[in-house]
């Protein structure tokens, strides 16, 4: 038995992925789309629509258990059970698609989805839009873009994540001859594998078929996966320009919470690993996209971990953890990785040294780094997860210089 193909499909701009339904339904009229509005999600209602051949069904569903994920998972897995040989799965525009395939990959009974076959991501742009979605202080409750309860999510965290995660991004609408090139710049910087198309050019590829399908199909990174996926050019292309920040000490809580600004005025996008002096055992997660920026927790450092933590983490892992190991301070690191658009790289590096700990905070220990004011507010593992966790939990989320503790 043939398993059926799972496309993913997200965009900001309802009309552009519209288009780019219609031209997928034109090449494969068998294709089943299966989408869900959350406009209503607050009240506990998603209205489905399922489009197959020349049905058009729409309805509502209830939340199962109050949990979005669980509902929008155990739908798809009932439309990937029908006869559909290809199902497209259209995202809100308020999801962000490696969420969500974190979800159906983790979160769900595994006999089941193995039985399909995802094939990856497909994004749409609005080609003259993007940019300033990708770079502003919007919320998406402002824009009217959401109706989760409580989301203080910006457009341009969702608009960074739905082209990051994506394998094949699709160009609608039009732009003028600098915000394309700016764009495009970008977009080689964040998303280097991705293949990108124009809609007047989009046929069998929209399928992620074939030898050159890229490798990421739908599958999250770890957290200590490389920074830098794929090979994007370091040198600076219409103002654009990656940042690289390392260091061997952790950083201040106090005064890395006040540095946090630097990395939301004209920088695209900040991805990385942080050290903390205040927990000198965690993994946080760093995550900037335009005026909008998440600290999260990640897992611990194998630092001071036994013989059977290190069994269980990915070969991957630990070998590059020995090649860089640090007689004193082990795997533990500040990595960081920045696209900036209209930023002074040496204003940003300059912020980031003077908040790591100074030599005298050093010597004096890790006692007394645990004692240092800490601004953040911490996720109690001890507590236990949620049942549907995202990848990393979250510690801090600050909105272009308001940094709310969550």
């Amino acid at each position: 038995m043939t398993r059926p193909e799972l496309l993913v499909l997200a965009g900001l701009h309802t009309s552009g992925v519209d288009a780019v339904i219609a031209r997928i339904r034109a090449l494969d009229p068998t294709v089943a789309v299966l989408h869900h509005d959350l406009r209503d999600v607050g009240s506990g209602l998603v209205h489905r629509r399922l489009r197959a051949g020349d049905t058009d069904e729409t309805s509502e569903l209830e939340l199962v258990h109050g949990c979005l994920s669980c509902t929008v998972r155990e739908d798809l897995l009932r439309v990937l059970a029908g006869p559909a040989r290809r199902v497209v799965l259209h995202l809100d525009p308020a999801l962000e698609p490696e969420h969500v395939c974190w979800s159906l990959l983790h979160v769900t009974d595994r006999a089941t989805i193995a039985d399909a076959d995802l094939l990856g991501v497909v994004t749409c742009i609005d080609t003259g839009n993007w940019l300033a979605d990708a770079t502003g202080d919007d919320g998406l409750a402002e824009r009217g873009m959401s109706g989760i309860p409580d989301d203080e999510r910006t457009v341009a965290q969702v608009a960074v994540g739905q082209a990051e995660f994506s394998d094949l991004i699709v160009h609608t609408g039009t732009a003028d001859a600098w915000t394309l090139a700016r764009t495009e710049a970008v977009l080689t910087r964040l998303v280097p594998a991705a293949a990108r198309l124009r809609l007047a050019d989009l046929d069998e590829r929209v399928f992620l078929a074939g030898a050159d399908r890229p490798a990421r199909r739908g599958r999250p990174d770890d957290v200590h996966a490389p920074l830098l996926r794929g090979h994007p050019p370091l040198a600076r292309d219409c103002g654009v320009q990656l940042l690289l920040f390392s260091a061997r000490r952790p950083f201040h809580p106090q005064r890395l919470h006040k540095a946090m600004d630097v990395l939301l005025d004209g920088v695209v996008r900040t991805r990385g690993r942080i050290w903390l002096a205040t927990r000198p055992e965690a993994v946080l997660w760093l995550e900037s996209a335009g005026g909008g920026l998440q600290l999260g927790y990640g897992g611990e450092w194998l630092a001071g971990a036994d013989a059977t933590a290190w069994e269980q983490e990915p070969p991957e892992r630990t070998a590059l953890a020995a090649l860089a190991w640090d007689p004193r301070f082990g795997d533990r690191a500040q990595d960081v990785v920045a696209i900036t658009y209209d930023a002074d790289h040496e204003e940003i590096a300059a912020a980031l040294n003077a908040a790591l700990l100074t030599d005298a905070e050093l010597a004096a220990g890790e006692e007394r780094w645990r004692a240092l004011p800490d601004p953040f507010a911490w996720w109690d593992t001890a507590a236990g997860a949620p049942a549907c966790p995202a990848p990393t939990e979250l510690i801090v989320s600050s909105t272009h210089g308001e940094k709310e503790e969550s």
